[in-house]
């Protein structure tokens, strides 16, 4: 529970929209791996709960439910937050996420991007998180 604090709520409550900065590795990959639990845990409410209430056919399930799109929707702004300063984090420009949008290739490359260690040291963006 710590770690979702830590790392997911503290990043909504005091980095919303906040495009400035850097963004440690793990800081990134909590924040995503708990978005995800939420969106996974939306949806299943979503297919077994909401999705019947509102008559969609069980055929339609896969197609994602309103919970999940509300939920998708009020985390767009922080996920491309936590991405650009990540993107920060290795020296590039935040506008280097717009990569991902060339199918493939482009999740590729942030996946790339993503997974590689801090810059030491203070860069253009800022210092580092890690504190070195």
């Amino acid at each position: 529970m710590e770690l979702f604090n830590r790392y997911f709520l503290d990043t909504l409550k005091n980095k919303y929209a906040m495009f400035e900065g850097r963004a440690s590795r793990s800081e990134f990959w909590y924040y995503t791996l708990f978005y995800f639990i939420l969106s996974f845990v939306a949806g299943m409410i979503d297919v077994f709960l909401i999705n019947p209430m509102l008559g969609m056919p069980v055929s339609e399930a896969g197609q994602g439910g309103l919970l999940q799109f509300i939920l998708a929707l009020a985390l767009l702004i922080p996920t491309i937050a936590i991405g650009v300063r990540r993107l920060h984090d290795i020296g590039k420009s935040g506008w280097w996420l717009l990569i991902g949008l060339i199918p493939i290739v482009g999740f590729f490359v942030l996946l790339y991007f993503y997974v590689l260690d801090s810059q030491i040291g203070p860069n253009a963006y800022g210092p580092s998180p890690k504190g070195l």
